[in-house]
Order: structure tokens, then sequence, then C-alpha cells
């Protein structure tokens, strides 16, 4: 009966042990998987749904020198009124024509240069973490007829996202208003600017060529780089100097009294001047192509740390400029640009 009990008891303490070392192991696989654990679904019984946005677009169209420029305001307001963040398209009909990044109050401007005729246009605004996306009524506009050559610059896609390192391609289209008026093929050069510190952008072609009656869009690939952080990085607490010094230091104190000895004693022994100068020369030299050298520090400390692309969502502008030896002609969209 003795050893019953006993077996008993130890299975108890055996179970007993097996469940509060399975507790814990349970609470940390929900807290680490938000599928298994989720507070919102324990309070509520559902995920928290992201607020619903509304997007206005208002179009203002000038007439100058033959040729119409449309300034486009677009904001954007979540449902319980502060601004939204991130990014909106403007598109013409079913094409994309540029991309702008909100500012702190949830707006953004455009100015952009319109082909002769009817247009409609749209502000799509795509969304972040809280925000859902939202499109703006339909905003019509006339741009009246040039018989000057000239052309027009779209990008597509237009928003481009992309991590510290990554590069991306976005295409910029050039479209010929009115080439059968040209008598001479119209050189475009392409560039763009605005872009944040540690990226850079180039286009291939840089130059597009419009030839005389040509109808079709020129498409060049515009590529953005952006860098990640890069370099030396010591360990917390730790000098890249620390080893160095005390090596100095344990160099340049004894010559250094070496050194006064010698200049103490040199009236006393001439033979020591010599002796002097040349110690002199020797801890010169040491210092060259030790501590005070370039490429031993380079060695001993390493690089210098590259820093990345900052994050954050920028407005990149893209100009498309030309000139026939007289005037110029400069047109320019945007490309909304986020750095993760």
């Amino acid at each position: 009966m003795t050893g019953m009990i006993r077996r008993g008891l130890r299975l108890e303490l055996v179970a007993a042990i097996s469940i509060a070392l399975a507790v814990p192991a349970l609470a940390n696989s929900a807290l680490a998987n938000p599928a298994l654990y989720s507070p919102a679904q324990d309070a509520q019984g559902r995920e928290p749904a992201s607020q619903t946005t509304q997007t206005v677009l208002a179009v203002e169209t000038h007439d100058q020198g033959g040729r119409t420029t449309a300034a486009l305001a677009v904001a954007v307001t979540g449902e319980d009124g502060p601004p939204a963040a991130g990014a909106v398209t403007i598109r013409d009909g079913g094409r994309t024509l540029a991309g702008a990044a909100l500012d702190k109050q949830g707006q953004a401007t455009l100015v952009l240069a319109l082909p002769a005729g009817d247009h409609s246009f749209k502000a799509v605004y795509a969304g972040d973490a809280g925000h859902r996306g939202s499109i703006s009524e339909s905003v019509h506009a006339i741009a009246q007829a040039s018989t000057s050559p000239d052309f027009s610059v779209s990008v597509s896609p237009a928003t481009l996202a992309l991590t510290p390192g990554q590069s991306g391609t976005v295409t910029a289209s050039i479209t010929p208003v009115n080439s059968s008026a040209l008598t001479a093929p119209m050189f475009v050069t392409l560039s763009c600017s605005g872009l944040p510190d540690q990226s850079s952008c180039s286009f291939n072609p840089e130059n597009v060529e419009i030839l005389p009656n040509a109808i079709a869009a020129i498409p060049s690939s515009m590529v953005i780089l952006t860098q990640k952080q890069e370099g030396y990085l010591a360990r917390p607490g730790f000098s890249a100097h620390s080893g160095s010094s005390g090596i100095a230091l344990a160099i340049l104190l004894p010559g250094a009294l070496c050194l006064g000895g010698l200049a103490w004693s040199v009236r006393r022994r001439p033979w020591l001047q010599r002796l002097a100068l040349l110690a002199l020369v020797a801890l010169v030299s040491m210092l060259g192509t030790t501590a005070c050298n370039a490429r031993y520090g380079y060695y001993n400390h390493g690089p210098p740390i590259n820093p990345a692309t900052p994050a954050g969502t920028y407005t990149v502008n893209v100009t498309a400029q030309s000139s026939n030896g007289v005037t110029a002609t400069t047109h320019n969209t945007t490309l909304a640009f986020t750095v993760q």
C-alpha cells in the first residue's frame, strides 16, 4: 500500500512539473505568433480596422505662350480629421502622370505641362499603416492647342519604395507634341533632383531624340540607387584607439625622458649632440610610419562609416529639357519615392 501511495505521489509530482514547464512555453509561443494571441482580438473579437480617408483634388490651368500648365493641389484626411501620410498618384484618364509625397498637413502640390485636348484628372492615395487608400472625384480641364513643336514627360509607376541598399527602375516617357512642325530632330535631356542624401539616379538613355512626325512615346529607364550603412563599427565600450594608445605611451614617455636627459647633458658632453639628433630623427620617423600615418589608421581603425539613405517619403522632380540654340523648353513631372 505504501509503495502504491509513493508511486501516485511521484506521478502527480511529474505531472505538476510538466504543466509548470509547458505553460511558459505556450505563453511565449502565443506572444511570438500574433495569430495565436492578439489583445485586440481578445478585447473586441476582431482586428482593428484602418481609418477610411478622403482625397480631394483641385486643378487650376494657366495658358501662356501657346502652352497650358496645370497646378494640381491634393489633400488627404482621415475619418477622424488628422491628415494622412504617404504618397499620392495623379492619373489622367487611364494614364499615370506623376506622383508626390504628402507633407505634414497631408497635402501635395504638382505643376504639370498638358498636351492639347481634354483631360480628366484623379488623385489616388495609396494608404499607409493606419489609413486606407482613397480616390478623388474626377476634375476636368482643357488645354489649348499649339502649332509649335513640343513634348510632355510622365513616369510610370509614379511611386517607388526601396530599402537602403536596393535599386529600383522607373520608366520616364517623352511624348511628342506637334512633331510634324519639326524641321530637324529635337533632343531632350533628362535629369532628376530632390533625392534624399546617400542616393542617386541615372537615365538610359539620358538624351532622347524626337524625330519629325513622331507620335509614339519614347521611353527612358530611370534607375534610383540607395545606400545601406557600411564600414567599421566599434563594439560598445571598445575604442579603436585603446590598443594603440597604450603602446604609444609606452614608447613616447621613455623616449621623451631620454631626449630631455640628453638635452640637459649636451653642454657637458658635446658628443651627445649627435646622439640627441639621431634620437629625434628616429622618433619623428616612427611617428610618421605608425600612428600619424593614414594607412596605419585605416588598417588598425577600419574605414569610415558610410551612412544609410535616410528613411522617409520624398518627392523627386524629373526634368526634361530641350533647346534649339535660342530658346529652351523645360517640362517637369514628379515621383513619390519612399525609403523604408
